[in-house]
C-alpha cells in the first residue's frame, strides 16, 4: 500500500485561501472560533469550509476596522500580510500560527484551536 504524501505547505495554504475566499458573504455566518487579545482587538478567526476548519490572521500593520487606517509612510504598502492554513495542516506543520492584532505580535496553537472547535467555544481571549 502507498503512503499518501502530506501536501506542500505552498498548496495546503493555496487549497485553505481558496476555500475560505469560496464562502463569500456567508464567511461571517461560518466562523467557528474568534481570537481576540486581553483589549478585545481582533486577533485571528477560524471558519468552516470545505476544505475543513480554515484559520486566518493578518500579520504584521493592517487596518483593523472599517475606518481604520494603517501607519505607513505616504505611499506606503505595508497592509498586513494574509496567513491562511487548514488547522489540521499534517504531521510535519508547526503546531504555531501567526497573528497580529494593535497589541503586538501572537503565535497561536493548532491543537488549542481545534480542540476550541471540539468544544463548540466560540470565542479565545487571549492573557
Amino acid at each position: 500500500m502507498r503512503q499518501q504524501m502530506d501536501p506542500s505547505p505552498t498548496a495546503r495554504q493555496a487549497r485553505a485561501r481558496d476555500a475560505l475566499d469560496a464562502l463569500g458573504d456567508e464567511r461571517d455566518d461560518r466562523a467557528l472560533v474568534r481570537v481576540r487579545c486581553g483589549r478585545s482587538h481582533h486577533v485571528a478567526a477560524v471558519f468552516d469550509t470545505s476544505a475543513g476548519p480554515v484559520f486566518e490572521s493578518l500579520i504584521g500593520p493592517h487596518a483593523h476596522g472599517d475606518r481604520d487606517f494603517v501607519d505607513t509612510a505616504h505611499h506606503g504598502d505595508r497592509k498586513g500580510t494574509r496567513f491562511v492554513d487548514v488547522l489540521d495542516a499534517g504531521r510535519f506543520a508547526d503546531d504555531l500560527v501567526p497573528a497580529t492584532c494593535e497589541c503586538g505580535t501572537h503565535e497561536l496553537s493548532r491543537a488549542e484551536l481545534q480542540h476550541a472547535v471540539d468544544v463548540n467555544q466560540r470565542t479565545i481571549f487571549l492573557t
